[in-house]
């Protein structure tokens, strides 16, 4: 296990994001991590928006679903610490730094999630943190 993995940690079936409580951004990455990709999407209000990296933006949950069964099979993520934010209209912006982790690389990754009122994902942004030249060589 590396050092980011361990700072993930589970405590019972929930897992702890240093800085982070929201038990939907929990469930968020749990789900993803077990590969249990519909309940993942049903995080995201019916409208919510997923924008992936290298990616056009993904809407609907429908859509959302077919992506990530497409796109995240075998993929592990591993939060490893973040901050939360009160927005406009008691919505919340909270950010997430951690590494994915694919069968053949791994990558520092930013999640940027903005949660409305009923605490359902409005918006993500996945943003990977590597250099140009790391960028290049992860595009198929």
């Amino acid at each position: 296990m590396t050092a980011t993995e361990s700072k993930l940690t589970m405590v019972g079936e929930t897992f702890q994001i240093k800085g982070i409580t929201e038990p939907t951004l929990l469930r968020y990455f749990k789900t993803l991590n077990a590969g249990e990709f519909e309940e993942t999407a049903t995080l995201f209000a019916e409208d919510g928006v997923m924008h992936p990296p290298f990616e056009a933006a993904i809407a609907g949950r429908d859509a959302i679903t077919r992506y990530l069964q497409q796109e995240a099979q075998n993929v592990k993520v591993y939060p490893c610490e973040g901050i939360a934010e009160t927005l406009k209209g008691e919505q919340i912006q909270l950010q997430v730094t951690g590494k994915a982790q694919t069968s053949w690389c791994g990558v520092n990754v930013l999640w940027t999630f903005i949660l409305n009122q009923q605490k359902e994902i409005l918006y993500t942004r996945i943003k990977l943190l590597a250099s140009p030249q790391e960028l290049l060589n992860l595009r198929r």
